[in-house]
């Protein structure tokens, strides 16, 4: 889903009420890897890194918001883009419960999203309230494409 005009300094990606599951998430994935090379000119390493540090977020909400419920909820999207700043914002909510990591039973072959999103954007912050959970990943310095409609 874009949402973008002609006067408008904005470029938008945002699925939204997507069921938080495994599936769902590699779409999404897919959906904004795409969206994301037609339009900016980023090198193939800065698709790669923005799409991990997405993929990321999006794997969090799917495996981790809902163990609590008796089925998934939806998870959320917005990949905002102001040509005035050159700034890129992806925004991955949920309306699960904070997983609070058990260090007892912790694999020492998980719990390495959070620090991956966080070397791979320029700002990331995790907001968890008892409604949910928010990641907002940002990276500056974004070009547009060329023959992008921003």
């Amino acid at each position: 889903m874009e949402d973008s005009g002609p006067s408008d300094s904005r470029t938008r990606f945002a699925p939204t009420n997507v069921l938080a599951d495994a599936a769902s998430a590699a779409q999404m994935r897919q959906a904004f890897a795409g969206w994301l090379k037609r339009h900016f000119a980023l090198d193939a390493t800065k698709v790669s890194d923005v799409v991990l540090a997405v993929n990321e977020a999006l794997a969090n909400a799917a495996e981790f918001a809902y163990t609590t419920a008796p089925q998934p909820g939806a998870m959320n999207l917005l990949a905002d883009y102001d040509s005035r700043t050159a700034v890129l914002s992806v925004t991955v909510t949920d309306e699960g419960a904070w997983r609070i990591a058990d260090s007892e039973r912790k694999s020492i072959s998980r719990g390495r999203g959070i620090p991956l999103m966080r070397a791979l954007a320029d700002r990331a912050t995790i907001d968890s309230t008892p409604a949910g959970t928010r990641v907002c990943l940002e990276w500056n310095h974004v070009a547009a494409a060329q023959n992008a409609v921003t």
